[in-house]
C-alpha cells in the first residue's frame, strides 16, 4: 500500500504483498491502542466524504451509528456499482481486496459492528472470488474472525444484478432475502432501522479504502490532498469518445480538462467535444465551455451538476443526443423496481416519447410532454432513481433542444444519412 494511493498496482495483491506495503498496520494500531471514539474523531478530522454519490461526511455517519445502542450492529459495504460508465470499486476490489477488508474492519471497530457484509452484484464473479480469497487469508492470519485481532465476521455477498440493488435500503432488503426494493425514508433509515431491524452503517467501497491511509498517516496528512471541503483523491472512470479510457486516480479539485486531456488523451481522433457527464448519467451534463470546472463535490454542485459516482462519460460532435437521452431513459425505466407508480409509469412514458422522436415518429408535442412528466414525477418515489431519470433527460433537453426539434421536422436523426 503506497502511502496516499488507492490504486497503485496492476497485479492483484495477496496478503503477503499487502503486508509488505504496510497493510493491516492501521487495523493493528486502532485495536491495540485507540478507542473507537478516537478512530471516529480522526476520520471526521480528515473530512473524508462518501464516494458513492451523496458525498456525506463519513465520520459524522460513523458517529451517528456508534451512538445507537444494542448488542448487534451491522456494516454493509456497498460495492454494487451499476450505473453506466462506472467501474472504480470493481477495479479496486480486483487488485487490492485486503485494503477494503482492513478499512471495513476499522469502521466496524469504530461503530461497534459485529458483522460486515460486502455487497456485490451477482455478475461480479471475479471480484467476489478476489474478496473471498482475501477474507480467507485474513482469517487464517488471525486478523479478523473468531479469536482474531478483531473478532468481526466479514462476508462477501453476491446480490441481484438489478441496478436498484445499489440503493442502500434495497441492498438491505436483498441481504434479508427479499427482492431489492427501496424502503420508505423516513422511517427506515439504515442507521436507525437497518439490516434485520438493527442499526446499520452503510458505506461505499471506495470510501473505506481511504480509512487505512487516514489512520496510518493521520488526518492532517490526508487533508494535504484535494480541497478544504473535498479532501483526498478519488477514482474517475473515464469512458466514451476518448483516446485513453480507463480508471484514473486524481486529487479532488483537479480540473475536468486535466482528466480529459492529460489522462484520457483528449477526445478521440481530435474531434470537438459535444457533451460530458462528470458524475454519470444521474447528474447534469457539461459542455466544452465548462471543462475548467474542478472535480470536487462543491464545485460541480455550483455549476448545476454533481460528482456522483465519478463516472465521466465523453461524447464527441458525431453523437446523437436524442439517442443518448433515450439510452439513459431506457436504463432507468428498465431499472425501476416498479414499487412506486410515478417511477415505473413515468420513466416508461419518457422512454416511449423519446423513442418516437428517435424513430422519426415525433409530432412536435413530445418535448413539452416530457418536461411535463418530469415535473409531475420528480421526488415522488422511495429512492432517487426517479430523480436520476428526470435529471438525465432534463439536462440533455436543456442543452440540445434544437436537436430534438430537428428529429421531428426531418422525420429522422439529422446526424445519420438519409435513407436511399
Amino acid at each position: 500500500m503506497k502511502p496516499g494511493v488507492l490504486l497503485d498496482t496492476t497485479q492483484p495483491l495477496d496478503l503477503d504483498a499487502y503486508r509488505a506495503r504496510d497493510g493491516y498496520q492501521a487495523l493493528t494500531r486502532v485495536v491495540r491502542e485507540w478507542t473507537p471514539a478516537r478512530v471516529i474523531d480522526e476520520v471526521k478530522r480528515a473530512g473524508l466524504r462518501g464516494r458513492g454519490g451523496a458525498g456525506f461526511v463519513a465520520g459524522k455517519k460513523w458517529e451517528m451509528a456508534a451512538a445507537k445502542k444494542g448488542p448487534v450492529k451491522y456494516l454493509c459495504v456497498n460495492a454494487s456499482e451499476g450505473e453506466p460508465g462506472t467501474e472504480k470499486d470493481r477495479s479496486l476490489i480486483r487488485l487490492n481486496p485486503h485494503q477494503l477488508i482492513e478499512g471495513a474492519a476499522i469502521a466496524a471497530y469504530a461503530v461497534g459492528a459485529t458483522h460486515v457484509y460486502i455487497f456485490l452484484k451477482a455478475r461480479f464473479v471475479d471480484e467476489f472470488h478476489s474478496l473471498n480469497r482475501a477474507v480467507t487469508e485474513a482469517m487464517a492470519a488471525k486478523l479478523i474472525g473468531p479469536g482474531a485481532l478483531l473478532p468481526v465476521d466479514v462476508e462477501p455477498f453476491r446480490g441481484p444484478d438489478a441496478y436498484i440493488a445499489g440503493e442502500e435500503t434495497a441492498m438491505i432488503e436483498a441481504l434479508e432475502g427479499r427482492p431489492p426494493r427501496p424502503r420508505q425514508k423516513p422511517p427506515y433509515y439504515p442507521i436507525q432501522h437497518g439490516l434485520f431491524g438493527k442499526p446499520t452503517l452503510v458505506n461505499n467501497a471506495e470510501t473505506l479504502y481511504n480509512v487505512p491511509l487516514i489512520i496510518t498517516r493521520g488526518a492532517d496528512w490526508y487533508k494535504q490532498r484535494g480541497t478544504p471541503t473535498s479532501p483526498g483523491t478519488m477514482l474517475f472512470t473515464l469512458s466514451g469518445d476518448v483516446e485513453r479510457p480507463g480508471v484514473y486516480e486524481l486529487e479532488l479539485g483537479t480540473p475536468l480538462r486535466t482528466l480529459l486531456d492529460d489522462c484520457g488523451g483528449g477526445v478521440k481522433a481530435g474531434r470537438p467535444l459535444k457533451a460530458i457527464f462528470p458524475g454519470g448519467p444521474s447528474h447534469a451534463l457539461l459542455t466544452e465551455k465548462q471543462l475548467d470546472v474542478a472535480l470536487d463535490f462543491d464545485s460541480l454542485k455550483a455549476v448545476g451538476s454533481s460528482l456522483g459516482t465519478a463516472g465521466v462519460m465523453v461524447y464527441d460532435d458525431r453523437t446523437c443526443m436524442v439517442a443518448v437521452a433515450l439510452r439513459f431513459a431506457s436504463f432507468y425505466a428498465d431499472g425501476s423496481c416498479r414499487q412506486c407508480p410515478p417511477c415505473f409509469m413515468g420513466t416508461a412514458h419518457i422512454r416511449d416519447l423519446l423513442q418516437a422522436i428517435e424513430d422519426g415518429r415525433g409530432t412536435g408535442k413530445e418535448v413539452a410532454r416530457i418536461k411535463q412528466i418530469c415535473n409531475l414525477i420528480r421526488g415522488r418515489g422511495y429512492c432517487d432513481l426517479i430523480n436520476s431519470a428526470v435529471r438525465s433527460v432534463e439536462s440533455v433537453l436543456h442543452h440540445f433542444t434544437p436537436e430534438f426539434e430537428a428529429h421531428v421536422s426531418q422525420g429522422r436523426c439529422p446526424l445519420k444519412p438519409a435513407a436511399a
